[in-house]
């Protein structure tokens, strides 16, 4: 449903056919440990998989440290079981997270070798030749421009990935990666949910006083919508913290849950759906990841493309989140 004489949805995606939404594989294989992937670890990675495909979401999001690699490998399990499947599917994958080990110390690495072997393993658990898309997970503060430009190049000559892009950086980090680069960067994924909505707070408080500890990272929706950096957002749907009965609720998060509700209602869709869709409303043509590996709620999900929320439910949303007025 849509509010009449609404503009149309932006639609700014990485590449051709993408789906508008994005299916996080952060929750697929098991724990974060060393257990083996279990029967019902595979049965619920098949499940949340063919939930996606048969609601049109055909981009799969991994990260080489999701569940100890397990995420990607129960993946490949279902791509050796459905081989035919993988023409239609986007991949993408994040590497530069080095989980701490015993005496070390949990680090960023986007050297040359750490990205190349990042790719090589994934590759091989995902049991595929290439990634669509290959993000840098986090800005390591030791990255050398041309060394991330020389693994890049190498990996795309190689065909082992088709496109890249970062994760968690800031428009002044993206400038200064892509300088070294001949490829354009295609995508940053950044935390954004209608309880995340800092990335909005940055433009709306910028000048005020109040507001001067909100412009970390001012700019960077501005600079992917001018470079048509496709932005996705993860934590989309706010860890579930406006669900009825999450624990914890504070009096402004039931305020926007019970929002959410009379929206979902007026809107004839879900509450899951009413909030990816004030993302997608933002003219940036925001890409949300869902992250949940319960079936239900990835089908309610789905239905955020079909709903267009007026300004006046977007601003009261945003409004109810900030528990403050505008200035």
């Amino acid at each position: 449903m849509s509010a009449t004489g609404s503009p149309t949805y932006p639609i700014q995606t990485t590449l051709p056919h993408a789906s508008r939404l994005v299916m996080g594989c952060m929750g697929l294989g098991g724990g974060w440990d060393e257990h083996p992937i279990s029967a019902a670890d595979e049965k619920l990675a098949f499940s949340v998989i063919e939930t996606a495909l048969e609601n049109g979401i055909t981009f799969f999001d991994h990260a080489d440290i999701y569940t100890f690699g397990k995420a990607e490998t129960v993946f490949g399990r279902y791509l050796k079981h459905f081989p035919e499947q993988r023409q239609g599917l986007i991949l993408q994958s994040k590497c530069a997270i080095k989980l701490p080990k015993p005496g070390q110390t949990g680090q960023y690495d986007c050297s040359k070798a750490a990205i190349i072997a990042s790719v090589e393993a994934s590759l091989a658990r995902l049991a595929t030749d290439y990634l669509d898309i290959l993000l840098l997970h986090r800005p390591d503060p030791l990255m050398h421009i041309d060394e991330v430009a020389a693994a890049f190049e190498l990996l795309a000559q190689q065909g082992k990935v088709r496109h890249f892009g970062v994760s968690n950086m800031g428009w002044a980090q993206l400038q200064l990666l892509q300088s070294a680069l001949v490829q354009p960067l295609k995508v940053n994924q950044l935390e954004m949910s209608l309880s995340a909505h800092h990335w909005l707070d940055e433009g709306v408080m910028i000048g005020m006083p109040a507001g001067a500890n909100k412009h970390f990272g001012y700019g960077t929706v501005e600079y992917c919508q001018l470079h048509k950096v496709q932005i996705q957002s993860w934590g989309s749907l706010a860890q579930g913290r406006y669900s009825p009965g999450y624990a914890g609720q504070t009096a402004t998060e039931q305020a926007v849950s019970q929002l959410l509700q009379q929206l979902a209602a007026e809107y004839q869709c879900s509450s899951e759906a009413i909030l990816l869709a004030w993302l997608m409303r933002h003219p940036a043509g925001i890409q949300p990841v869902i992250g949940s590996t319960n079936v239900t709620r990835i089908k309610a999900c789905t239905q955020a493309p079909n709903i267009l929320l007026n300004r006046e439910h977007w601003y009261q949303l945003y409004v109810a989140a900030r528990g403050v007025a505008l200035p």
